[in-house]
């Protein structure tokens, strides 16, 4: 398994749809096609379901599935710190982690989000890897609200999942348990594998 190809190409299809959309989607089907392997084949079943849907629909699509549902934030730390002063400390330890293995991450968007994850993971493989791991539980989480919610993005989260070491748990409530803080609160308060494309910001 390539999982860092698996990896940047999660990243660029879990991105927002913007106006490179047709040949970010493009690039993504053309690299995995010859890929063979499980994770591969439901990276590709997304592209395949979303390539007839005009880019403004999917990128409406896009906001209603994770930006009006805390259940399915692509900020990983929500997951199991919730809105709180600890969510802050976690971010800034996230920060460090990045520039520790000498990855700058864009200044306009918060460390935790997932397209950002991946793309470190797919760039620097051994940490990564390692930080992917240890957000299993916020993937897992979100991997079972867009798979209830029907979404196409939920085949984008399984192929992200089957790359982690370790069992899967079995259901939200064992997830929830890895999480250790529950279901996620009430809101309160470049690349080599794919030439010119790159991910962009999650639109808030």
């Amino acid at each position: 398994m390539n999982t860092p190809l698996i990896h940047q190409a999660a990243s660029l299809l879990l991105s927002y749809p913007g106006t490179d959309w047709p040949a970010r989607h493009r690039a993504v089907h053309e690299a995995l096609r010859p890929v063979p392997g499980e994770q591969a084949a439901l990276l590709l079943r997304f592209c395949t379901r979303v390539q007839d849907v005009p880019p403004l629909v999917l990128a409406a699509r896009y906001v209603a599935t994770f930006d009006r549902s805390p259940r399915r934030t692509l900020h990983m730390t929500y997951y199991t710190d919730g809105d709180t002063r600890r969510r802050g400390a976690t971010l800034a330890h996230l920060k460090s982690r990045y520039r520790e293995a000498g990855w700058q991450p864009p200044p306009d968007e918060l460390p935790d989000y997932l397209p950002l994850l991946l793309e470190f993971a797919a760039r620097t493989p051994k940490t990564g890897c390692r930080l992917l791991a240890e957000h299993r539980a916020a993937l897992e989480l979100l991997r079972m609200a867009l798979e209830e919610h029907r979404s196409p993005y939920g085949d984008i989260l399984n192929a992200v999942c089957h790359t982690l070491p370790g069992p899967r748990p079995a259901d939200r409530a064992a997830a929830r348990r890895l999480a250790r803080s529950g279901p996620p609160p009430t809101e309160a308060v470049g690349l080599d594998p794919f030439p010119g494309s790159q991910p962009q910001g999650a639109r808030r």
